[in-house]
């Protein structure tokens, strides 16, 4: 998957006085700000995607939460839970880091089940940012559908993606299917300029399987493009990488999954 460190996590711990990396730094200082004011479907107003879990009432976990505010005051904690590894989960929008009870030291990273190789982290993450599929404002998608279409996959895709034309490759192999591509250039400057030529293109499915899949340039094109919707919509969803698929069962993942992992999340 192509990555960007968060700029939330990497602003909170700058401004809380723990160092990053200066690649990371960087990343972070290269989001794009975008309004999320303007997302959703065409005369319908505005959305707004929750990324908090309800969880049971736990005045231990209450008790982290305000030690984890008084050590770092800059954060802005949405949640701390429990897990099953004596650990206590802090969730920072989309972002998870781990602490202990006294809040004495903090980690930032994938958690790791050492007996059953699951990454923990992630699967927490692709909870937290799960969705019902008919809220996702699909008029801002190029649609395709393969056979009869039945099975059903929102995908958010940038042009110069190498792990996005892998999956696309790892498509041509799954039959019945509708796709739904939000085109999300976040990750060269041409990106953008990518993008503006797939969806103006008089068929912008059969421009992006051109370049995706054969290499074949969209030839240059100049229609009104909703870039800033784009943005804002994977904002806040959270989409911090490409690829980053939306299932029919409002569940996420992220990453070019392998043909038999990806036919068991779409059945």
């Amino acid at each position: 998957m192509n990555f960007r460190f968060s700029a939330t996590l990497a602003a909170c711990f700058m401004a809380a006085g723990l160092g990053l990396s200066a690649s990371a730094q960087a990343q972070a200082t290269g989001d794009k700000a975008v309004s999320t004011s303007t997302v959703g479907q065409a005369g319908k107003g505005s959305k707004s995607y929750s990324t908090t879990q309800v969880a049971p009432a736990d005045p231990v976990a209450d008790a982290v939460k305000e030690r984890f505010r008084q050590r770092f005051t800059g954060m802005d904690v949405t949640a701390v839970r429990r897990t099953p590894y004596g650990l206590f989960e802090v969730q920072l929008g989309m972002d998870l880091i781990y602490t202990d009870e006294k809040v004495t030291w903090v980690m930032e990273g994938p958690l790791i089940d050492a007996m059953t190789r699951r990454d923990v982290t992630r699967e927490a993450q692709e909870k937290l940012g799960s969705i019902p599929f008919d809220q996702l404002p699909l008029d801002l998608a190029i649609k395709q559908v393969k056979g009869d279409g039945s099975r059903k996959v929102a995908i958010f895709e940038d042009p110069n993606c190498g792990y996005c034309k892998q999956l696309r490759k790892t498509l041509e192999d799954v039959d019945n299917i509708t796709v739904y591509t939000f085109l999300y250039p976040i990750l060269s400057p041409d990106s953008n300029v990518k993008v503006r030529d797939v969806w103006c293109s008089a068929d912008p499915g059969k421009a992006w399987d051109d370049w995706m899949l054969r290499g074949q340039k969209p030839a240059t094109a100049n229609c009104s493009v909703p870039e800033d919707k784009l943005l804002a919509l994977g904002k806040q969803l959270m989409v911090r990488g490409t690829p980053t698929m939306f299932f029919a069962d409002g569940s996420r993942t992220s990453g070019a999954l392998p043909l038999d992992q990806l036919k068991a999340r779409l059945n």
